[in-house]
């Protein structure tokens, strides 16, 4: 099994790395290894490569994955030990639904160009029926859009 590294340098919160995310997403305990973090630098990087350019799209995924595997986790009394592990669930799914109402904001519905400027489906006419005996004008079939 791969040995996972994890690291964080505030020197590096400058760049778009996983320095910076890691800081974002306040996963900055690394001394701990995987008993403190939530991912990987593996992880990090990968995600990051798999989005390039769109940070934010990134920052949702790693939430996401954050997110699903403390969903299993709940809370637990033992005595007058009480632990409250379903609590770090519910704050990552709270980071996780208010970016992706950003996210889902910040993209612009946009049309097909071939919809907008193609032929227009209805013309002047088109439901005439000259079997039917009626003064409409035979045949039909002039655009009325333009």
């Amino acid at each position: 099994m791969a040995r996972y590294t994890y690291s964080y340098d505030a020197t590096k919160i400058g760049e778009r790395g996983k320095d910076r995310m890691r800081f974002e997403l306040g996963d900055i305990m690394v001394e701990g290894m995987e008993q403190t973090s939530a991912l990987s630098d593996e992880e990090y990087n990968a995600i990051i490569q798999a989005y390039p350019g769109k940070w934010k799209k990134a920052k949702l995924a790693l939430i996401e994955s954050i997110m699903r595997r403390f969903s299993y986790e709940v809370d637990t009394d033992v005595g007058p030990l009480s632990l409250s592990l379903r609590q770090r669930y519910d704050d990552w799914k709270a980071m996780y639904d208010q970016l992706k109402k950003e996210v889902c904001a910040a993209t612009v519905p946009s049309a097909n160009p071939a919809a907008i400027n193609g032929g227009h489906y209805f013309t002047e006419g088109m439901h005439n029926n000259p079997n039917a005996g009626g003064t409409e004008a035979k045949g039909g079939g002039r655009r009325v859009l333009p």
